[in-house]
C-alpha cells in the first residue's frame, strides 16, 4: 500500500517528485534518448523502492537460482547494454518484468506455475531479449516529458509487484493511470522479436524450446478463462494464437532436445511454497502431498515440508524429514543449510558450524553456504576468522551488498566503528544509494577509533563519493 500512495502523489506531481526522488532529470532521459548511465541509474532508483517493499524476497538461496539460471542465459546474449541482475517478489500473480538497466524481476507465483524449469528459462529468455533489444528504452523515448513522469512513477508502483494493480490504478487517477498502463505494453513487434531470440538464447544455453511454447500456451489459455483476471504477465505481453504458432512452427525446424530439471528447480520451488500462507497451512498442504503419493518428486515435498515445519518450530518432525532425505541420497546445498538452520534454531551453533564448515568445502562457489557461514562465525564470536572470510569473498565479487553488509556486523561485533560505517558505505553503494554511503562514511569520519591510515582512506573515499554526487547533479541540472 505504502508503493501505491506513492503511486497516487507521483501521477498528480510527476515532475517535481521524480527530481525529489532523485530519478535521472526527464529532459536529459528525451535528449539522450536514456543514455546507458542514465539508464542504469533509473534502474537503480527502483530497484531501491522495490528492495524496501515487503514482497521483495530477500532470500540468498533463491536468489542465486534465479541468478544462476537468468545468467546462464544472458551469457548467450548480444547487444546487451548493461550487466543483468535477477530478483524474485513474493506474489502469486504470474508476471514477470524487465527494467531498466538489466534488472529482471519475477514473480514467485510464475515460478510456481513452471512445470519445468525450460518454462521458467523461456520466460527469462524473453525478458532479456526485451532488455537486449532496448525495447523499453524504445517504449520511454516516444513519450513527452509529462508522459514519462508518469510512467516512471508506474514503473516504481506496479513493477513492484503487489498483486491487483487495477485496484490501485483506479484508485490513482479514474482511469488515466489504465492509459498510461496500455503505454507500458510491448508491441506485438517487440514480443515477436523477443520470442524468436529468447529461443535463440534457449538453445544455445541448453534448454528445451518446447518450454517457452507450452508455458505461454498455457498463460493464454489461462486468460481466456479468466477475461477479466488475466495473469500479470498477459497485461504488459500481449500474447496470441499468431504468437504460439510462431514459436511452434520455429521450434518445429530445431533439433528435438529433452532436457531434465536441475535439483534446484525443484527444492528453490518447494521451499517458495513452504513460506506462502500461514506456517499451519503450508505443513498442511505438504503432509496431504506426501499422504497422497500425488508428487513429481519425493524429495521435494519433504525438503519443501521440512522448512514449513522448521517455521512452524516443530523441530523435531522436521529434523525427521531431514534424516529422511539423508537417506533418500538428496545432495544439495540448500540441504546443509537447512541442516544449520534447525541446529541453530535448536542453539547448537558449534553443530552449525560445523555443518556448514563441511559445506564450504564441498560447494566453496555457492553464496548462500558462504552468507550463512560468515553469520554463524559471527554468531559464535569467531569474528577474526569471520572478517578474514568476509575480505576473501570481496577480492573476488567486490561488487557484493550482502557481503559488505556482513562485513559491517563483524566490525560491529569487533567494536571498531570507524570500520562498520566504512563497510555499510560500500554495502549501500553496491546497491545505488550514494546517498547513503556517504552519510555513513562522513559517520566513520566522527567514529575516532581509526588510525592515520584508515581516516586517509575514509576521506578519500568520500572524496570520490562526493564527486560523483557533484557529476550526477550536473547531469540532472543540463
Amino acid at each position: 500500500m505504502r508503493a501505491y500512495l506513492w503511486l497516487i502523489v507521483m501521477l498528480l506531481l510527476p515532475g517535481t517528485l521524480a527530481r525529489a526522488e532523485g530519478l535521472p532529470d526527464l529532459g536529459e532521459l528525451e535528449r539522450s534518448g536514456l543514455s546507458q548511465h542514465a539508464e542504469r541509474r533509473l534502474g537503480e532508483r527502483i530497484m531501491l523502492e522495490i528492495r524496501r517493499d515487503p514482497a521483495y524476497l530477500d532470500d540468498p538461496e533463491v536468489a542465486g537460482y534465479i541468478n544462476q539460471l537468468g545468467l546462464r542465459l544472458a551469457g548467450h546474449a548480444e547487444g546487451a547494454r548493461q550487466p543483468f541482475e535477477f530478483f524474485v517478489v513474493r506474489d502469486s500473480m504470474l508476471n514477470a518484468f524487465a527494467l531498466p538497466g538489466g534488472y529482471i524481476g519475477v514473480h514467485s507465483g510464475l515460478i510456481l506455475s513452471a512445470r519445468s524449469e525450460s518454462e521458467l528459462a523461456g520466460v527469462l529468455a524473453h525478458e532479456i531479449s526485451h532488455v537486449t533489444q532496448s525495447h523499453l528504452v524504445r517504449l520511454f523515448g516516444k513519450q513527452s516529458q509529462a508522459q514519462m513522469a508518469s510512467l516512471l512513477s508506474l514503473a516504481v508502483a506496479v513493477l513492484a509487484a503487489r498483486s491487483n494493480p487495477d485496484v490501485a490504478i483506479g484508485a490513482a487517477m479514474a482511469g488515466q493511470a489504465a492509459v498510461i498502463q496500455n503505454q507500458l505494453n510491448y508491441s506485438r513487434d517487440f514480443e515477436r522479436e523477443a520470442d524468436r531470440l529468447g529461443l535463440d538464447l534457449m538453445d544455445e544455453s541448453g534448454y528445451d524450446t518446447r518450454g517457452m511454447a507450452s508455458f505461454f500456451e498455457r498463460m493464454l489459455q489461462f486468460g481466456r478463462l479468466y477475461e477479466n483476471n488475466a495473469p500479470g504477465y498477459l497485461r504488459t505481453h500481449p500474447l496470441t494464437t499468431e504468437r504460439i504458432t510462431d514459436m511452434e512452427n520455429r521450434i518445429a525446424l530445431r533439433a528435438y532436445r529433452q532436457v531434465p530439471d536441475t535439483v534446484e528447480f525443484g527444492l528453490v520451488r518447494a521451499k517458495l511454497k513452504a513460506y506462502d500462507g500461514t506456517p499451519g497451512d503450508a505443513v498442511a498442504d505438504f503432509s496431504a502431498q506426501l499422504t497422497s503419493g500425488k508428487y513429481a518428486r519425493e524429495t521435494d515435498v519433504r525438503f519443501g515440508y521440512a522448512h514449513a515445519l522448521l517455521r512452524d518450530n516443530k523441530l523435531t518432525a522436521a529434523e525427521t524429514e531431514l534424516a529422511t532425505l539423508r537417506r533418500l541420497k538428496l545432495e544439495s546445498p540448500l540441504l546443509e543449510t537447512l541442516a544449520a538452520q534447525l541446529r541453530l534454531k535448536r542453539k547448537d551453533v558449534v553443530g552449525a558450524l560445523q555443518l556448514l564448515r563441511a559445506a564450504a568445502q564441498r560447494y566453496p562457489h555457492v553464496r548462500s553456504i558462504t552468507y550463512a557461514l560468515i553469520e554463524a562465525k559471527v554468531g559464535a564470536g569467531e569474528t577474526a576468522d569471520a572478517l578474514v572470510l568476509t575480505q576473501k569473498e570481496l577480492q573476488l565479487t567486490p561488487g557484493d551488498a550482502r557481503m559488505y553488509a556482513l562485513q559491517a556486523k563483524t566490525y560491529a561485533m569487533m567494536g571498531k566503528n570507524m570500520q562498520q560505517h566504512r563497510a555499510q558505505a560500500e554495502s549501500y553503494l553496491a546497491d545505488g544509494q550514494l546517498d547513503g554511503a556517504i552519510e555513513q562514511l562522513e559517520l566513520a569520519r566522527k567514529a575516532g577509533d581509526g588510525d592515520f591510515y584508515e581516516l586517509s582512506q575514509v576521506d578519500a573515499r568520500l572524496h570520490e563519493l562526493k564527486q560523483r554526487k557533484m557529476e550526477e547533479m550536473k547531469r540532472e541540472r543540463r
